[in-house]
């Protein structure tokens, strides 16, 4: 089959669309014929490379994947060649503690697919995955739109709902709503029945999240965010923080919160090493929730609202399997407003 690889870390020149071996499946496993793969950031921070952290050479990036099943295994009943389906982006023993009580997130051997570890991911024709991985994939539901929802819909899920646990007249500030987490998690926000306020680096991109529910919005790029939420909210604060972004925007939301409020983070675009002023954290009594992924009932339970068009998983552009250097490129430049999607 063609693949996209990398054979050691770089730039987006370091990505090669060649020739790989099919994959071989195994008796509890199922072949899909890729249709649509998102890009997500882990996809570059990969091929970057980052300190202490080895990645499986050479590699196939590709969490969230869309298409339909080519083969099963020898043990598998519960889907059928040809059918259509939409992946849970990770995979986990299925044995330990923390999967028996469904918190498969927590499961030692947890591995997102294309990412840290050995699991291969989308950028190719064909991906295997386990059985259960499989969410059947309605007929009026495109691969490119399913395939936008998975990682993003499952990490900002189990930050709002699970972690968070927004109420409805909540108010929600969500970081960087151009992304596909950020677009997510407008969308649940307005769900659950909070208030929403969205930034963004550009008006643009504001429109765009207004579009999709957000009540308000802040251009980053322009103004300060602590300023203008304590505008919106008449001084109070927010309850709730979404961060995914880090260092450049750490001490701005801890500072937009209200006395009890949560923040919730899943990501570090900007950098890592983020300050905390624990005098403003023990005196206003507020709560850091970090969030990884979420558990795979965590997606079922969300799909339905994917199904009913309640959740949109939003696509930027699409690119040909091949031009995933371009893809990529595009991500790094910040010029998309939700998912970028590679079609083998």
């Amino acid at each position: 089959m063609k693949a996209v690889r990398f054979h050691e870390h770089g730039g987006p020149e370091v990505l090669r669309y060649e020739e790989v071996s099919d994959p071989e499946v195994a008796a509890h496993e199922i072949l899909v014929r890729v249709r649509a793969c998102a890009l997500n950031h882990l996809d570059l921070w990969l091929r970057k490379g980052l300190p202490g952290v080895k990645v499986h050479l050479p590699h196939i990036s590709g969490a969230d994947v869309a298409g339909e099943v080519a083969a099963v295994g020898a043990v598998c009943t519960r889907v059928k060649p040809g059918q259509r389906v939409v992946l849970m982006p990770a995979v986990s023993c299925g044995q330990c503690q923390a999967c028996l009580i469904g918190r498969d997130n927590l499961c030692r051997q947890y591995q997102i697919l294309g990412g840290y570890g050995s699991v291969d991911g989308g950028y190719a024709e064909y991906v295997k995955v386990p059985e259960v991985n499989a969410i059947p994939l309605a007929d009026h539901l495109t691969f490119e739109a399913a395939a936008a929802v998975p990682l993003t819909f499952l990490t900002a899920w189990n930050m709002l709902v699970t972690l968070a646990r927004v109420q409805r007249g909540e108010e929600v500030l969500v970081i960087g709503a151009g992304s596909g987490v950020g677009a997510a998690a407008v969308q649940i926000a307005k769900l659950l029945g909070a208030r929403v306020i969205a930034t963004a680096g550009s008006e643009a991109k504001l429109a765009k999240a207004k579009a999709l529910g957000a009540d308000h919005g802040i251009n980053h790029a322009s103004q300060d965010i602590a300023a203008e939420v304590r505008t919106l909210t008449g001084k109070r604060g927010v309850d709730v923080v979404f961060e995914h972004v880090g260092e450049a925007v750490w001490a701005k939301c801890l500072a937009a919160l209200t006395p009890g409020g949560r923040l919730v983070t899943c990501g570090a675009t900007t950098g890592f090493n983020a300050t905390t002023d624990l005098r403003l954290l023990f005196s206003k009594q507020l709560s850091i929730l970090g969030s990884y992924m979420g558990r795979k009932g965590d997606l079922l339970a969300l799909w339905k609202f994917v199904e009913s068009g309640d959740f949109k998983g939003v696509v930027d552009s699409t690119f040909p399997l091949k031009e995933a250097t371009a893809a990529q490129r595009r991500m790094e430049g910040r010029q998309h407003f939700g998912k970028i999607v590679l079609q083998p």
